[in-house]
């Protein structure tokens, strides 16, 4: 029993002098380190000396190198510096401190012997050429670590080129050409570190407004190329450079070539076709689908690329509402030509959609667009997702021809299918629109509310748009009149009866002339107008919102759409450059800053030509 009390007296001793010890070395630490925070060197050094005496902590042995040298110890620190040597003599950073000591108390001629006989004393190690070479570089060398890289490449005979390693210290070092070179000979090596490598240089790329770094990687990927001919990874190296400079057409011009030389399938032209719809070069978009379909009905992708098509001309001639019949004409006749070539069929439902919207929209024969939507939703083999996408479409035209309440049902159904899917929110917001139209303001807006959340920035953004008009124009005295005659206005445009709803409009306006609602009263006639190609009176719309309404919600709109109209529809870019600059200045939030910039410079940049290969020739704007 008594050597039992005898033990845990003793334990208790030892725990209670350790606790004591951590907590004086904690405090001796929080002294040392705000001592050195506020520059009190001369105090710092006495905790630091006495923490490194306890610890031999490498933590404390470079605070404790600093302060010696802050106070001009030379002699203490260099002391210092050898004793570590002595302990550790196969560790050369101690080496890169010694030489760090020469350079500040003014030897630079022994710093540099020193560092490039500690470069030579590498042995073939890959962690101690790591170990040299960011000792280099926490000294700020990062000429002596790149040759520390450069030297162990030597040594290891290639087996590890630490490629990424130099990469980067070129970049810091501001040495653009060799960072490139760096990237890129990992590729020769092993192809599948193109995405890291993508990532790395988005990175050190990220800062290169004038496009220099970009046009120094394109030149090297053109030489690379030529180089290695067996390797795909360098030409889809040069397109993904493209599509980050969002020159779809140079991406077009690489992603051909590849599929020539490789014998591909198409695939890579379909999936940038696709990406130049989204980005709205539908030219670009034009010539991948029509060179896919140049490959052949054996082609995998033909019925795809024909379909796609369709849908590219479609946009091209509606997007910019800049159409004449001819053009409708011409449209027409390549959708009857695509269904009579494919077939109707469960694989060419797209296409009978769009083209049951254009015939509605556009051909105003919604009558032929409910038949063959009616004739495509009984089609055997027709799944779940097909039908809920046709229905949409077909309520679409329903609300059309004034079939209110048969589009409700119809959205309400793909809605209930699809609660958790974009296709059930779509559906949602379509149905809570029609709320709108008929006047039940209260319920369009609990449902635009919950909409707000919408994964899709599009419905989100239309959702809090519309939600946004319905609070700010119902008013303290809810008074609903303006809102009821906007909102009968807005169906009535929806259903192609212009002239109806600028009547409407314009009662509105001069009944309720002070009313809060004018903004959108003239946004609204600016849209009709616009549908109508009536393209001064659109401005006139917008230029009054411009004048009178500048710091509304439809403020950037306004501007924004002025300067797609002089660039799309008035042939003016000058113009319309004034008025990207106006949104850019005046507008710094608005969502539309990114497509006003990218215009913008377009607009006032300086064309170059470049010389690609097989006298192909690349055209950019900076």
């Amino acid at each position: 029993m008594k050597n039992t009390i005898y033990i845990l007296i003793s334990f208790l001793i030892i725990t209670l002098s350790n606790t004591s010890i951590l907590a004086q070395n904690n405090s001796d630490e929080e002294l040392a380190n705000q001592y050195f925070y506020n520059k009190e060197f001369d105090k710092a050094v006495i905790y630091y000396e006495k923490l490194f005496n306890k610890s031999h902590n490498q933590t404390h042995y470079l605070k404790l190198l600093d302060c010696f040298v802050a106070l001009e110890e030379y002699k203490n620190a260099e002391k210092l510096i050898k004793n570590q040597q002595r302990k550790h003599p196969y560790e050369l950073n101690y080496n890169v401190d010694l030489a760090y000591l020469y350079n500040v108390s003014g030897k630079p001629n022994d710093a540099k012997q020193l560092s490039e006989k500690t470069i030579k004393q590498l042995s073939p190690n890959q962690q101690q050429v790591i170990s040299l070479a960011q000792a280099f570089q926490f000294r700020k060398e990062n000429d002596y670590a790149i040759q520390t890289y450069l030297q162990g490449r030597k040594l290891l005979k290639d087996m590890f080129p630490f490629n990424f390693e130099l990469a980067q210290l070129y970049s810091n070092s501001g040495k653009t050409v060799q960072m490139l070179n760096e990237y890129l000979d990992i590729l020769v090596v092993q192809e599948s570190y193109i995405q890291s490598v993508q990532n790395a240089l988005q990175t050190n790329l990220s800062d290169d407004d004038k496009g220099t770094k970009k046009d120094l990687l394109k030149t090297l990927l053109l030489k690379y190329i030529q180089t290695h001919p067996d390797r795909k990874v360098f030409s889809e190296m040069l397109i993904w450079v493209y599509i980050q400079e969002e020159n779809y057409l140079g991406a077009f011009t690489q992603a051909k070539a590849l599929d020539k030389r490789f014998k591909e399938y198409g695939d890579r032209l379909m999936a940038l076709g696709h990406l130049s719809t989204e980005n709205k070069d539908y030219e670009t978009a034009i010539k991948c689908y029509q060179y896919v379909i140049s490959k052949g009905l054996d082609s995998y992708y033909y019925v795809s690329a024909k379909m796609e098509l369709v849908n590219v001309y479609t946009k091209k001639i509606t997007s910019t509402n800049n159409f004449t019949a001819t053009d409708l004409a011409e449209l027409e006749r390549s959708y009857q030509s695509s269904i009579n070539e494919l077939g109707k069929s469960v694989s060419t439902t797209p296409l009978l959609r769009g083209y049951a919207n254009f015939q509605s929209f556009y051909l105003h024969q919604p009558e032929n667009a409910i038949s063959l939507l009616n004739e495509v939703l009984v089609m055997p083999g027709i799944s779940a997702h097909e039908i809920a996408q046709t229905k949409i479409e077909l309520a679409d035209v329903y609300l059309f021809v004034g079939e209110i309440w048969e589009a409700s049902l119809l959205y309400s159904q793909v809605e209930k299918a699809y609660k958790y899917d974009q296709l059930g929110e779509t559906a949602k917001f379509k149905n809570a629109k029609i709320s709108f139209y008929t006047g039940d303001f209260a319920w369009s807006k609990a449902q635009l509310d919950v909409l707000k959340a919408s994964t899709s920035k599009l419905i989100a953004n239309d959702a809090m748009q519309l939600s946004l008009l319905i609070t700010d124009n119902i008013g303290i005295d809810t008074n609903e009149a303006p809102l009821l005659l906007f909102a009968k206005a807005d169906l009535l445009s929806y259903q192609n009866k212009n002239d109806e709803a600028i009547k409407l409009l314009d009662s509105l306006k001069n009944e309720f002339s002070y009313h809060s609602i004018n903004d959108d009263v003239l946004f609204k006639r600016f849209q009709i107008n616009y549908k109508q190609q009536q393209f001064d009176a659109a401005l006139e719309n917008l230029n009054e919102i411009i004048t009178n309404y500048p710091t509304d919600l439809l403020g950037d709109d306004a501007v924004y759409n002025t300067a797609l109209i002089y660039d799309n529809n008035k042939n003016d870019p000058n113009k319309a450059a004034e008025f990207y600059k106006k949104l850019l200045f005046d507008y710094k939030d608005s969502v539309y800053g990114v497509d006003a910039r990218k215009r913008y410079r377009e607009i006032n940049g300086d064309i170059k030509i470049i010389k690609i290969e097989n006298d192909v020739l690349e055209f950019e704007a900076n």
